[in-house]
């Protein structure tokens, strides 16, 4: 067989006689275009910390000769040429498709058919036609204008990026895209949209604008994007994998049972599973179709007797994993979940959606079958909230050994940055490098927010190489960031004064540390909501006239989301009670624009109170997870109260006990112990 050279020209793509011997060697049975399409899913996927997990799709137990084969061969798929269209081109050729099909606009978000934070590659149609690669927003194409709506985090980012000669910029909550598109669409207009990435809430809201305007909102079969979107990359195919029970805690057979137990008590026949962390969870798999995230791009139909059909790509099975599965789950193919919708239709079932996060095509198709359609939650959302013993034992450990990347750091850190030879780019990759050295390491949890001075004011900021910042003497740093570890995922924020502080960042950092520490030691009664405990972590800065613009916290995964529901602690009502082992994020903060961020942020986790003499109500509190130096430079002691001071001591005594006999530098073990000596 003749090799691929490693430095062959980026036009050429593997011959057919290349493939059908490599397909030979690695008994692979298909079509040489069955091996060609799975190894660009392969190409198209996330890069895996592991460069050659995806043989296992490939060519299982391959021989280093083989494997080497291979390698060349995916790279060369990889550099191959396709036609690109140029930007300027795009609108135009968009606006000739819609015109094709009779349609006045279309609609096209950020967001892909599970409505999930990260998206793959094939999913960044807004990127690809606007050049917005923030995480949310939405752009309206019309016949003779076009605009980009985004929220507070990305209005600088979308100038940067998106031409404002042809994009009007607009506000995703100021001025909302339904409204604008009914004052700007014809009379009887019609406007495009892609039933599979929108929900029903939207589709709805948006239907009834701009009926009362005069237009129409009109579903299609296909996305219009997708097809002058020629070099669109294939949809990923990453490794799935078991999740090991010495990891998940509870085996999915007991999960499913539980799971069926819930269905048939609420009347329902089955339910729908459209969130891929969902089906991770019931069925103790993990992949790695998206980044950041371990999730396998899936979908899946629980029924009352606990039978599961899972709708995914077998390309992404690891040898062995339909044994992990069992005899209760069924694997289709993700193009036959809409049949199995008619089934339901057509024996008259009731099958519970969750509206929230399901494009609205299932919900219209179940209607249109026959289907009762029950509108709840997720069944597996609150479970998957509620983290079993071996998950939270899991998680204490995950945040032990990143204690120990996080403190190794924050001495690189204050060694290094007074020289100002730091910049905001080098700062996250040598945090990563030191998280790379632990234990059960995957991968980040989500893009590190690595901010100098004024970019720490941007709630949201990601570093590029011109934004990049070198750390100054007298300003703050904030790093926002956080693992992917097998056992447990961690997020951590925070904030560092390089050489001295000013006596406002001091007075600013104290106040946002006072509310930190209150709701880190509060007790509430069970029932509690996290939007009635969000007030306990403003409190001081409201006291100053000042705020954050930010949710307090968020729900965290078992090596999963960063970004967890249905819990949360927000001024946005949530209806959703706080329950033990629910692991939130405690993150108040304070932002000067133009100036610096301030951010301090642990994990924390539910658990029930010790029993309070004459108490009539059983009560609830938060365990921290985290385990790092709070920077004792910006800490003005005079504004906190004796017991504050004892919870800060005592915090910082107990990361100096756990975290200070796993440092391995001497000099590491010395700084340790001076950033938590008492106050």
């Amino acid at each position: 067989m003749t090799p691929i050279a490693p430095d062959a020209p980026g036009d050429q793509i593997p011959e057919d006689e290349i493939l059908e011997s490599l397909m030979a060697e690695a008994g692979f049975t298909g079509t040489v275009a069955d091996f060609r399409a799975l190894l660009m899913g392969i190409e198209a996927a996330p890069a895996d910390r592991d460069q050659d997990a995806w043989l296992d799709l490939v060519a299982p137990g391959a021989d280093p000769a083989l494997a080497e084969r291979l390698r060349q061969v995916r790279a060369g798929l990889g550099r191959a040429r396709r036609p690109v269209v140029p930007r300027e081109d795009r609108l135009p050729l968009l606006r000739a498709e819609l015109d094709r099909r009779g349609l006045d606009g279309f609609v096209i978000p950020r967001a892909d058919e599970h409505q999930g934070e990260y998206v793959s590659a094939s999913a960044e149609r807004l990127a690809w036609l606007t050049g917005f690669t923030g995480s949310a927003g939405v752009a309206i194409v019309l016949r003779d204008r076009a605009a980009i709506f985004v929220d507070g985090r990305y209005t600088l980012q979308v100038r940067d990026q998106v031409d404002g000669n042809v994009f009007e910029f607009k506000h995703l909550v100021e001025d909302p895209h339904a409204e604008w598109a009914a004052a700007n669409l014809p009379k009887a207009g019609r406007l495009g949209f892609d039933p599979r990435l929108h929900t029903a809430p939207w589709a709805e809201r948006t239907a009834r604008i701009l009926q009362a305007a005069g237009a129409e909102l009109v579903p299609q079969q296909d996305n219009p994007v997708d097809l002058i979107w020629r070099d669109r990359p294939a949809e990923p195919i990453a490794p799935v994998r078991p999740h090991d029970v010495s990891y998940a805690g509870k085996p999915a057979a007991e999960k499913r049972e539980e799971i069926a137990a819930a269905l048939a008590g609420k009347g329902v026949d089955a339910a729908v599973l459209t969130a891929p962390e969902s089906v991770a969870w019931l069925l103790n798999i993990r992949g790695g179709d998206v980044p950041r995230t371990p999730l396998p791009l899936s979908y899946a139909v629980i029924d009352r007797e606990g039978q599961v059909e899972l709708f995914i790509d077998a390309r992404k099975f690891v040898p062995g994993l339909n044994v992990h599965l069992g005899n209760g789950v069924t694997v289709r193919p993700p193009s036959a979940l809409g049949a199995a919708l008619d089934s339901f239709g057509a024996a008259g079932r009731t099958v519970m959606v969750d509206p929230g996060t399901a494009g609205v095509w299932i919900l219209d198709r179940l209607s249109a079958a026959g289907a009762t359609v029950r509108r709840d939650g997720d069944p597996c959302a609150l479970p998957r909230a509620r983290k079993n013993p071996v998950e939270l034992e899991g998680a204490r450990n995950a945040h032990l050994r990143d204690a120990v990347a996080v403190a190794r750091f924050l001495h690189w850190l204050s060694r290094e940055a007074p020289g100002g030879s730091v910049d905001e780019i080098g700062a996250a990759e040598r945090l990563l490098a030191f998280r790379a050295e632990g234990a059960l390491f995957r991968d980040l949890s989500f893009d590190t927010i690595s901010g100098a001075g004024p970019n720490g004011a941007v709630v949201h900021y990601r570093v590029t190489p011109e934004t990049n910042r070198r750390l100054e003497p007298g300003s703050l740093y904030l790093i926002d960031s956080g693992a992917q570890y097998l056992d447990g995922t961690t997020d951590i924020t925070r904030t560092v004064a390089v050489g001295a502080p000013t006596e406002e960042m001091r007075d600013r950092f104290t106040l946002v540390l006072k509310g930190h520490i209150a709701l880190a030691t509060m007790r509430f009664p069970k029932g509690t909501t996290g939007s009635q405990l969000d007030v306990i972590a403003r409190q001081f800065l409201w006291h100053h006239g000042v705020d954050y613009d930010h949710g307090t916290g968020h729900g965290i995964g078992s090596y999963l989301s960063v970004h967890e529901g249905p819990a949360r602690i927000a001024k946005m009502p949530n209806p959703v009670a706080l329950e033990p082992g629910m692991i939130l994020s405690n993150e108040p903060g304070y932002y000067k624009t133009g100036a610096y961020g301030i951010r301090i942020e642990n994990l924390i986790v539910v658990r029930d109170a010790a029993p309070i003499p004459g108490a009539e109500r059983e009560m609830l509190e938060f365990e921290t997870l985290t385990l790092a130096p709070i920077d004792r430079a910006l800490i003005r002691k005079e504004l906190l109260s004796p017991s504050e001071l004892a919870w800060l001591d005592a915090y910082h005594a107990r990361v100096r006990e756990l975290v200070g006999p796993l440092l391995p530098a001497a000099e590491e073990r010395a700084w340790l112990e001076a950033a938590t000596a008492p106050l």
